[in-house]
């Protein structure tokens, strides 16, 4: 049981650094210039949101790859393609069944569930703070 632990916590770590590491990249990005979002239009608004959206899935898609390919690298599942499979829909918790881990590596599955719950919150709270910039900017113009 202690090395599937270790390996769930090394994987959290990795992928909260993963995570980190985008948001803050955006975050940059976002900072760097305002968004001007009344002087675009919702077009803007809308292309914004899509970004952010698809930005926050791949950083998603990365962690999830990384699962993956500790589960193929670790021979705990026997390709790679079912590895990330059995990863994404483990991330997103799905939870389908069709594939499942050997006895000695079970615990992995719900620590990676976890792991894409505490993501996905991440996300979550960054889409809802670009929301709220771009409201914010939306206002302030429409107020001045």
């Amino acid at each position: 049981m202690l090395p599937e632990l270790l390996a769930a916590f090394g994987l959290l770590a990795v992928c909260v650094v993963i995570h980190a590491a985008g948001l803050a990249r955006a975050l940059t990005r976002l900072a760097s210039r305002p968004l001007a979002a009344t002087a675009r239009g919702r077009g803007f608004v809308i292309a914004a949101l899509v970004a952010t959206a698809s930005w926050l899935l791949v950083l998603h898609l990365v962690e999830i790859a990384l699962f993956g390919i500790f589960y193929f690298w670790a021979r705990i599942l026997p390709d790679l393609e079912t590895a990330v499979y059995f990863s994404g829909v483990t991330y997103a918790t799905v939870g389908y069944g069709d594939t499942v881990l050997p006895h000695e590596w079970r615990l992995l599955g719900p620590m990676e569930g976890l792991t894409g719950i505490l993501m996905c919150g991440l996300s979550t709270g960054f889409f809802f703070a670009v929301v709220t910039r771009l409201h914010v900017e939306l206002r302030r113009a429409r107020d001045t």
